[in-house]
């Protein structure tokens, strides 16, 4: 058996506020945005040069789901992006003004870093060592 975990469905509350902050600070490729009905599109993005798991920008569409924009693992790094710079990549989002909540620093398994993104969530932004 071959499976591969694809998407990952993140809730927010713009299509076009999150494209544009994914594509341009996180630097993100669009991968896909295409009109399902007059309320809901399929939006993807994925990290840039990446061939693996990709982000569904699924816009929030009840109150319930409004509420857990930015915090839907309750506090707790959501996701995980590695970097093969995690000092230029650092260096590229604190000038884009992206609040970083843990200072780049290294560890056995390599450097991190922990930010916020435009919602709220957690990343850790991480350069494994090589192996």
């Amino acid at each position: 058996m071959k499976q591969t975990l694809a998407l990952i469905a993140l809730v927010v509350d713009d299509y076009d506020k999150a494209i544009e902050y994914y594509t341009k600070t996180l630097l993100f490729t669009l991968v896909e945005d295409t009109v399902m009905s007059e309320t809901k599109r399929w939006v993807v993005v994925a990290p840039a040069g990446s061939t693996g798991t990709s982000l569904l920008l699924a816009k929030a569409a009840s109150d319930e789901q409004y509420s857990r924009i930015g915090n839907q693992t309750g506090g707790r790094v959501f996701l995980f992006l590695h970097t093969d710079d995690l000092e230029r990549d650092y260096k590229h989002l604190k000038e884009k003004n992206v609040t970083f909540i843990r200072e780049p620093a290294e560890e056995s398994w390599g450097k991190v870093a922990v930010f916020r993104d435009l919602y709220g969530n957690l990343w850790d932004l991480i350069q494994p060592k090589n192996k």
